[in-house]
């Protein structure tokens, strides 16, 4: 026997002929399976009103593990990608496409100021790239407003990256 797994349309139907009590007899009951559900209401009851605020914390957080990363290139890489799930997390807590290229802007300036530069590790450096080329293609996909403001920061990543990296090509980046 195997149970019948609904459909989203289905589930928003069913709750919305629930009681308040019942509804958040429900949410905790959720909460208390896993800790990413947990962390998901957390955040929408208490951090969701100030995003800004959040974004500021989570860059903090960020920058302190990136402080404690360690020299071998091998472990620094480990410690970099959890980083990375860290960032991948909180940015689907905050669906918003302008908090992810936040975050990851600051994820690449900390990897410029924390990371080896000499390093020859390949998955190291690919780790900086494919977060240059994600964030560029993020980039593209918003408003044009916000395109503007965004690749100003953008380029300026990629040609400070292009001074510290002697690897790095800032021509294949820029948008």
């Amino acid at each position: 026997m195997t149970v019948t797994t609904y459909g989203l349309q289905h589930i928003k139907k069913e709750i919305q002929h629930l009681p308040n009590e019942q509804i958040a007899e429900l949410l905790l009951r959720l909460a208390r399976y896993k800790k990413e559900n947990k962390e998901l209401l957390a955040y929408l009851l208490f951090e969701a009103h100030d995003e800004a605020a959040f974004i500021e914390k989570v860059k903090a957080e960020a920058g302190f593990m990136f402080s404690q990363l360690p020299s071998l290139s091998y472990n620094a890489a480990k410690g970099m990608r959890k980083i990375l799930r860290l960032l991948g997390k909180y940015t689907k807590f905050m669906a918003s496409k302008p908090a992810e290229i936040e975050l990851l802007l600051n994820f690449c300036s900390n990897y410029l100021e924390y990371a080896d530069k000499r390093t020859s590790y390949k998955p190291i450096r690919l780790i900086l790239t494919r977060q240059v080329e994600k964030v560029k293609g993020l980039i593209g996909k918003l408003h044009e407003d916000l395109q503007y403001d965004y690749a100003d920061s953008y380029n300026m990543l990629i040609a400070d990256a292009e001074k510290k990296l002697n690897w790095f090509k800032k021509s294949d980046y820029l948008l």
